[in-house]
């Protein structure tokens, strides 16, 4: 494993820290063009970012007759002691997928010591999950079994691209290959033992592995489904917030997910309202023009696992790094909602 790691990123290996601007794509040759579409996609060597690359003849000779990706099966060994896996999706961005799967991940290992819970954060280009959750700043380091996630609890670990930064302003300037380049390396080269078991490359005896999706159906979704394909994916959460400019991009998901054979858990509707801690009337600040996400779900015959209400606490919890759930006013609207959704998605899946 240490000499697969100092292949892909050979000025690391001294310190052993992967490094996102070392990265060249998984299959994607370093002399490639910088709109290569990636040597296993049927336009390879066809498409109009390949006139001059020097490897285009070659490409085009193969393209669409590769077969198999062959990691797939390496991928479905490494993950075959993961029971649940789970994505967090939506067409649109800014509903709060990265704050539901934070704090759905908090919640899960909080209730139980003895479940071991990882966090996989597949939005390349916008990795909030470290933050979200903490863990800003540290450094995945190779170990004998794999990248060693980065470990918030015991029993909860983290693998972000933003681990790999030099700074937190950089920005991830790369198109599809490279992203599901790496997307392919937080699934194969992974070791998810919890932070107190030994370094042996077994695999993982995890309980729930979530996923944090950017907005959309494009690269890094395609990419995960492919990759998963042997492994199996338990189903989809799908968040949206009340109003018709959101629900439409998530029916968009929605179909995304039966066309790519995606089971669907249910669909969280967050940022719901918002109730006032001196009078407790509510205010719809995303107005439900349209029925919201509960017509939605029973429009399309999907499970709705509950509706979050606004609370100012949830940010703060985010902010800092925190579970809302063990800071906040266990009372709290908010607080009662997310217990509810996690417990029917529990229900759902166990």
């Amino acid at each position: 494993m240490a000499e697969a790691v100092a292949a892909i990123f050979p000025e690391q290996q001294q310190q052993q820290t992967p490094s996102a601007s070392a990265f060249v794509g998984d299959r994607v040759p370093d002399n490639a063009n910088e709109h290569c579409p990636g040597p296993e996609s049927e336009s390879a060597g066809k498409a109009d970012g390949c006139a001059g690359c020097p490897n285009q003849e070659i490409c085009a000779s193969q393209a669409g007759v590769a077969g198999p990706d062959p990691d797939i099966a390496v991928i479905t060994e490494r993950l075959r002691g993961v029971k649940h896996k789970i994505l967090v999706l939506s067409g649109k961005g800014g509903v709060g997928k990265s704050t539901f799967t934070s704090q759905l991940a908090f919640a899960l290992a909080a209730d139980d010591e003895d479940r071991e819970v990882g966090v996989v954060d597949v939005d390349v280009c916008g990795p909030s999950i470290p933050t979200i959750m903490g863990c800003a700043r540290e450094e995945v380091h190779a170990s004998g079994g794999g990248w060693s996630p980065v470990f918030v609890r015991d029993n909860l670990g983290v693998m972000s691209i933003g681990f790999m930064l030099p700074d937190d302003d950089s920005a991830v300037i790369w198109r599809g290959p490279k992203k599901n380049g790496m997307i392919k390396q937080f699934l194969r080269d992974v070791d998810w033992g919890s932070s107190s078991s030994s370094d042996g490359g077994d695999p993982p005896n995890l309980d729930y592995l979530i996923f944090d999706t950017p907005p959309g159906t494009s690269d890094e979704h395609l990419s995960v489904v492919q990759l998963l394909s042997g492994a199996g994916i338990t189903g989809a959460v799908i968040v949206t917030t009340p109003q018709e400019v959101s629900l439409m991009d998530v029916r968009k998901e929605i179909d995304f997910c039966r066309k790519a054979k995606v089971p669907i858990i249910g669909v969280v509707e967050n940022m719901s309202g918002f109730v006032c801690p001196a009078c407790h009337g509510q205010s719809k600040i995303f107005y439900p023009s349209t029925g919201g996400a509960r017509k939605m779900c029973a429009d399309l015959g999907i499970p709705l696992l509950g509706s979050i209400p606004l609370d100012p606490s949830i940010g703060r919890a985010c902010d800092f790094g925190s579970s809302f759930l063990d800071t906040c006013d266990p009372q709290s609207p908010a607080a009662k909602a997310y217990r509810d959704v996690i417990a029917n998605i529990r229900k759902i899946v166990e």
